[in-house]
């Protein structure tokens, strides 16, 4: 299978390229410079591994929760790219991808990914292993204010990944759960086994229904004084 996966979602910037058992990856934290770096990255794996846009099976992309801009930035960038190739298209969640990492990195089976999503509040998934490797959503992903989070029932250690647990430590600190400070962003590389699966399962999509999940879907803008 060659698949090649893209993420703007974040302060990241992220794209990696699977052929066959080659994963190649390219990682950058380059807050607003993503609409410059992304395709130059997407080029330079694609150079690196011979292989041409038209020869992949398929392009995946950080359908977000995120900056609303990252996250357009990367459906735009998906969508133009698989027209371009007559691509199908498949997006992952960010928090997905995360979660995704705790178990590459950590073997983590119980996690809780949380992005700051700005205006004191934290996109927030809690996500659980299944029988194949996988990250699996535990209930909804949701925008919330940390303060206002559920206490959670299930059983079992957690593993605590993404910038929210950094941004709003002390009101969580009331959380009794390891915190991994080398996953705060998520990275395209981890999108890739989902999306396998997803191939698999016949999910990929023409590039024209290529969808973001912002998760908060409304944005209240405080005006400044004098405006």
């Amino acid at each position: 299978m060659k698949l090649l996966a893209l993420d703007t979602s974040t302060e990241a910037c992220s794209v990696a390229l699977l052929n066959g058992n080659e994963l190649l990856t390219l990682d950058e934290v380059c807050p607003q410079q993503h609409s410059k770096r992304v395709l130059p990255m997407v080029q330079q794996l694609l150079a690196d591994s011979g292989l041409s846009l038209a020869q992949l099976d398929g392009l995946v992309f950080g359908k977000g929760p995120g900056s609303f801009t990252g996250v357009r930035i990367g459906v735009g960038v998906a969508q133009g790219l698989a027209f371009g190739a007559d691509l199908p298209v498949y997006g992952v969640s960010t928090l997905a991808a995360m979660a995704q990492a705790a178990y590459r990195q950590l073997q983590a089976s119980q996690v809780l990914a949380a992005i700051d999503a700005r205006m004191a509040e934290i996109y927030f998934g809690h996500y659980q292993l299944d029988a194949n490797g996988l990250m699996q959503l535990q209930g909804q992903e949701q925008a919330v204010k940390p303060d206002q989070l559920a206490p959670l029932d299930a059983a079992g250690s957690y593993t605590a990944v993404g910038t929210g647990w950094q941004t709003y430590a002390q009101v969580l600190q009331q959380w009794q759960v390891a915190k991994s400070s080398d996953i705060l962003y998520p990275s395209a590389q981890d999108m890739l086994p989902l999306a396998r699966q997803a191939r698999d399962a016949g999910h990929f999509v023409a590039a024209e229904q290529a969808e973001p999940s912002y998760v908060r879907d409304t944005v209240s803008w405080q005006k400044l004084p004098g405006r």
